[in-house]
């Protein structure tokens, strides 16, 4: 009998990059060419001991999931490897759009609307905090996750940028989600357009009434004590904190019994570095000042442009209010001593970042 032929089952020369054998068809007990006779594909049986590898496909928990309203799986991965993040987008984008048409949204008895802030306003702002200021956020567990707080920061940079970013900071970076309420001045809600969008971000107007009842709701309330004054400040007073009013914020926090969170902005300052104040222009105007830097209105437009200056935002440690009877708002001895011990623990903070800062654009 002559010697029989061995045939590797894995062969050689296809890992080698031979040209490769032609596939053979299994001759199955349904009929010629190895099919069932429905022209379905014959099953092919293991070998003793061996183990079948199951077919590709979701793992059990996968398939749970997805099952659940149609939804994709987490981690599920496009043939491109895009995991179907542009198509996505272009959904929630298209739903987003159909909301908004339709009026099928929530707006707060403020006007505060939280799906167009977090899905347009926020997005909007965050590169400007993310890449162009580079800002950095410290203390922002001092900020609490739950209930009322005020937030008391100081002012500055001739354009209010510096309220934004705070919100920013506070939306991207709170592990709880929270959002900042800030309180703006009448001037913001005499503008056109401004003032549309000023309701719809949440910001309200610096009145005790509304902040009480925005705090008693358990917001997270922002407000800048300085106002126009801080704002509007020279170059040569830059980080020199101005009077902070009546200390009507404390007043509001202790009627709320809401903790008072101080907060320092450093970077704001240099942004619009004002030189001069055009007091007239600013008269026929009606606003405030009209700020002259060393590249507005000389270089028109393009002037107007800030500086990439760096930032950093510090949440310093909450003063309690919570343990002052009713009657303390009534205080004004109290109210003096509480606005001294939150203005001296912000300009305090302000003295140390810069300290610390190594340049201003760096």
């Amino acid at each position: 009998m002559a010697d029989a032929k061995v045939i590797p089952f894995d062969d050689d020369r296809s890992r080698s990059g031979g040209a490769s054998r032609p596939a053979r068809r299994r001759t199955g007990a349904g009929g010629p060419g190895g099919g069932r006779g429905d022209g379905s594909a014959a099953p092919v049986s293991a070998l003793p001991g061996a183990q079948v590898p199951e077919p590709p496909g979701l793992s059990p928990e996968a398939e749970a999931e997805a099952g659940e309203g149609g939804r994709e799986p987490r981690g599920a991965v496009d043939v491109d490897g895009s995991s179907g993040g542009w198509e996505r987008r272009i959904a929630g984008g298209l739903a987003f759009l159909r909301r908004r048409v339709t009026g099928d949204y929530d707006v707060d008895e403020f006007g505060y609307d939280e799906e167009l802030t977090d899905q347009v306003l926020m997005s909007m702002l965050r590169p400007l905090a993310d890449k162009y200021f580079r800002v950095e956020v410290k203390g922002i567990e001092n900020i609490p996750s739950d209930g009322g707080a005020l937030i008391v920061a100081n002012h500055s940079g001739t354009l209010p940028l510096d309220g934004l970013m705070l919100q920013v900071a506070v939306h991207d970076n709170h592990p709880a989600d929270r959002h900042l309420r800030l309180l703006a001045a009448d001037l913001v809600f005499h503008l056109p357009v401004v003032n549309e969008l000023a309701r719809k971000a949440g910001h309200t107007l610096a009145c005790a009434e509304d902040a009480q009842r925005l705090l008693e709701m358990g917001e997270i309330v922002g407000v800048m004590p300085e106002g126009f004054k801080g704002i509007g400040k020279p170059f040569g007073e830059r980080y020199k904190l101005q009077r902070f009013g009546r200390g009507g914020f404390v007043s509001t926090a202790l009627r709320a019994g809401a903790p008072i969170v101080p907060c320092s902005i450093v970077g704001a300052e240099e942004i619009y570095p004002m030189i001069g104040n055009a007091k007239t222009l600013a008269r026929l105007l009606g606003i405030p000042y009209f700020p002259i830097t060393p590249t507005f209105p000389w270089l028109g437009p393009l002037g107007a442009l800030p500086l990439p200056t760096k930032w950093t935002i510090q949440f310093g440690e909450p003063i309690p209010t919570d343990g002052y009877p009713p009657e303390a708002a009534e205080d004004p001895m109290l109210m003096f001593n509480l606005t001294d011990q939150v203005r001296e623990q912000i300009q305090h903070t302000l003295y140390k970042l810069l300290v610390q800062r190594r340049s201003v654009f760096f």
